[in-house]
């Protein structure tokens, strides 16, 4: 550019002094015409080289944009696969819990069935030891505890005093408790013999109130086996004075806490693999589903 400013410049006064006046206004005319040309063309260079600059960092924004749009995309897409994974993953976990839900209330209810099953033989104990055989004496009591019958029988109705021979009234009451121990073969019959706290003093083989209740209680249990209840069913034993039913500060009293009691249980081995059977039923059909 420089170069041809000064080749113009040159040119003028070369021609300046070797042509007319009139020529030399019309280079002159047409130098300023050059010149405005040149200065129009110089602008629209800047002027084009500012807007490539623009341009180009106008491109490198985008691109860059471009770039973090392209990582966000991918940013997604790999959170997706990653909550697509989870929510399988959860899915899976949910529903394991409730088959496991579904198993542990049918084990309940399988349990419940199997306590309620024993609730209903019990309630028939009671209700054929109240009714059909005819305990309704009011030295016999009848109760039910925690699934348990229990039968306490008034010492005077069995015994004579400090004695552990059951007299003949006994047998009679025990033939109706043998009646409803032999219609359930699956139970069984534990003997307790209960005294009161007065020392036992009377010599012989006894020697204390340990020995008395234990004595009465397998007297009891040799005249049920007598009536015809299976041996395997009978449990002889002795509480001696440790479990009262009120203190033994009058006669009265004491004569309330010397007791036999019959409890009517089923066979706990028996109860448990009832319930052994309905689990192994229960996973039997697991399988086969």
């Amino acid at each position: 550019m420089k170069k041809i400013m000064l080749l113009s410049v040159f040119s003028l006064l070369v021609l300046s002094s070797c042509v007319s006046k009139k020529e030399y206004a019309a280079l002159e005319a047409k130098h300023k015409e050059t010149q405005d040309l040149l200065n129009t063309a110089t602008v629209k260079l800047n002027s084009c080289i500012s807007e490539r600059a623009t341009a180009q960092a106008r491109v490198e924004g985008l691109q860059e944009q471009l770039a973090d749009m392209r990582k966000t995309n991918q940013d997604l897409i790999d959170t997706k696969g990653n909550l697509t994974t989870l929510t399988q993953k959860g899915a899976e976990n949910l529903e394991r819990s409730l088959e496991s839900l579904k198993e542990k209330d049918l084990k309940i209810t399988r349990l419940q069935d199997a306590l309620t099953k024993k609730d209903s033989v019990t309630l028939a104990i009671v209700t054929s030891l109240k009714k059909d055989v005819g305990l309704n004496d009011p030295d016999i009591q009848i109760n039910v505890e925690k699934g348990v019958v229990y039968i306490s029988i008034a010492d005077k109705l069995l015994f004579q005093s400090g004695s552990y021979n059951v007299t003949s009234r006994a047998k009679t009451i025990l033939s109706k408790v043998a009646t409803v121990v032999n219609g359930k073969p699956d139970f069984e019959c534990m003997v307790e013999g209960h005294t009161d706290s007065l020392p036992y003093n009377r010599g012989g083989v006894l020697l204390d109130n340990w020995d008395l209740s234990v004595k009465r209680a397998t007297s009891i249990v040799r005249v049920l086996e007598e009536l015809g209840v299976n041996p395997k069913q009978l449990i002889a034993s002795g509480r001696s004075e440790y479990v009262p039913l009120v203190p033994n500060d009058t006669a009265e009293n004491r004569s309330i806490n010397r007791r036999t009691r019959i409890l009517v249980l089923p066979k706990i081995d028996q109860f448990y693999e009832m319930v052994e059977n309905e689990m192994k039923d229960m996973i039997a059909e697991d399988q086969k589903n």
